[in-house]
């Protein structure tokens, strides 16, 4: 939940992020072929720390190796340069990992997308027009569902992203407890009349994995994708307020005004995301997943083609669509990347790589108030700063 974008809604799939500091670029920018491959994204990354990011790191893979580039701090205190390994929170890059497990369980006949959500959560989708006989799991994995996103709740987000997260950094919120802010205003829209991002649809989808399985959403997801891909760097937190290492800080101005005062909001209880954007990874898992993803090492066919199936997210922006919990973009120079931006207090990453899986980058921001995460993907596969996706 960045305080810019995720705030209303945790999906950042274009993250903004910043603070002032100098540029430094650390010596292991290119650990294969040559500077001049990713040089665009290098220049883009210090760009962004240029605009006010505190830090930037990014890694891209290609048939040429691995690259890792750097900029900026990760920690303004220290001034301890970021690293390639850095670990971050996520955000909403989370979603596509439970539409991954959903579509596994859709594949061992477990549900089926078509159901709905009332078959599996019978009375929580109810309240002020919501109906949950209505909307189907298809239609929470794809954003289509009407429900009324939780995160822009006024009094959630005063507590959250305001001046009150101080107060209420440490706190445990119960999925239920999202879903029931929710049902205290009208939806958005008719069930599948619409598209409009809601983190209340994951929020959904993580309490009907663990009504299908009987565990944690999250075991699943280590169960399912985590150990076997071998992503050590990939955690769900839950209730626990402390980063991993290697990690640097993460910074935000806990307001809509970029000149307000910058602070360390590092440590935080990531259950008010839950499902829809609480986990923990680096650069290197974060393409592991996407690329074995595409390949189809995770779904069969079927529940692969069904991801990828997409929907329109705005009729003016005709060349971003969405799936089952992940994005796709054409980009300026006519090539589609898929993956998933991913915004919380602090934080703005992304994830994206090619269908083919030939070609990935995932990157992040260690503010929330500045920068542009879509030119550094525009930079890593266009070869130049491009259009800034909204």
């Amino acid at each position: 939940m960045s305080v810019r974008r995720v705030r209303t809604a945790l999906i950042a799939a274009v993250a903004v992020v910043a603070a002032a500091t100098t540029v430094l670029v650390n010596p292991a920018a290119a650990d294969v072929g040559t500077d001049s491959d990713h040089h665009p994204a290098q220049q883009a990354i210090e760009a962004a720390v240029r605009d006010g990011v505190p830090g930037v790191v990014a890694q891209a893979r290609d048939r040429r190796g691995t690259w890792n580039g750097t900029a900026g701090v990760a920690d303004l205190r220290t001034g301890r340069e970021r690293l390639p390994q850095d670990r971050y929170r996520v955000g909403s890059i989370t979603k596509t990992f439970v539409a991954t497990v959903l579509l596994q369980l859709e594949a061992e006949g477990g549900l089926h997308l078509d159901d709905t959500v009332e078959d599996w959560l019978p009375g929580v989708v109810r309240g002020h027009g919501h109906d949950g006989r209505r909307i189907t799991l298809r239609q929470l994995l794809n954003h289509t569902s009407g429900i009324y996103n939780y995160t822009v709740d006024p009094g959630f987000r005063a507590k959250v992203f305001g001046d009150g997260f101080f107060q209420h950094r440490y706190d445990t919120w119960r999925p239920r407890q999202l879903v029931a802010l929710a049902m205290r205003h009208r939806p958005d829209f008719a069930p599948g009349t619409e598209w409009k991002y809601s983190n209340t649809n994951f929020i959904l989808a993580g309490m009907v994995v663990e009504k299908a399985t009987g565990s944690p959403y999250g075991r699943e997801i280590e169960r399912r994708i985590l150990r076997p891909l071998g992503l050590r760097a990939t955690s769900l937190p839950g209730t626990d307020a402390r980063m991993p290492r290697p990690s640097g800080r993460a910074y935000s101005t806990l307001s809509e005004d970029p000149e307000a005062k910058i602070h360390d909001v590092t440590e935080l209880n990531a259950s008010a995301a839950w499902a829809a954007g609480e986990m923990i990874s680096d650069n290197a898992d974060l393409q592991r997943f996407y690329r074995a993803l595409m390949k189809g090492a995770l779904l069969p066919r079927q529940q692969l083609k069904e991801m990828t199936t997409t929907v329109a997210m705005d009729p003016q922006s005709p060349d971003n669509r969405y799936g089952l919990g992940l994005l796709r973009v054409k980009l300026s120079c006519g090539k589609d990347v898929w993956g998933h931006g991913g915004g919380i207090h602090g934080s703005s990453s992304g994830a994206m790589t090619t269908r083919d899986a030939s070609h990935s980058l995932a990157l992040n921001f260690n503010g929330d108030w500045s920068g542009d995460t879509w030119s550094v993907v525009e930079a890593e596969f266009c070869g130049q700063r491009g259009r800034t996706t909204t």
